[in-house]
């Protein structure tokens, strides 16, 4: 089995992120520090600042939200997904862009982190 783990600033914004905006499921909470969502096979950990993995590195380094490696989402129909999201006031990060293999567009979490929401050609 793999998992995504996503480090965010606040678990209980990215659990309602991700569980309206992109469909995942809530799979367990513990505390206020760290949940699991799923979609399908695919389980992504939300780990807040109190949890264990956002503790400093030894060298002093903080792991913190952000950066542009991203968990990837395949939508139907990706101009209404963002339509829909953008009415919601969610924050995106570019606008759609075409490939020879499909569309997307990279959407924020309300945590920093991005996610890639893609429509195969």
């Amino acid at each position: 089995m793999a998992v995504v783990r996503y480090l965010v600033d606040d678990v209980d914004r990215a659990v309602e992120f991700y569980t309206t905006k992109l469909g995942f499921s809530l799979s367990e909470r513990w505390g206020k520090p760290f949940a699991m969502v799923a979609f399908g096979d695919t389980t992504l950990w939300l780990s807040g600042p109190e949890s264990s993995a956002a503790r400093p590195m030894p060298d002093g380094r903080k792991p913190i939200p952000g950066g542009w490696n991203r968990l990837v989402v395949e939508v139907p129909d990706l101009e209404a997904r963002v339509g829909a999201m953008k009415r919601d006031g969610i924050t995106f990060r570019n606008d759609i862009v075409s490939g020879p293999g499909g569309k997307q567009i990279l959407v924020e979490d309300g945590c920093g982190n991005v996610v890639e929401l893609f429509q195969p050609a």
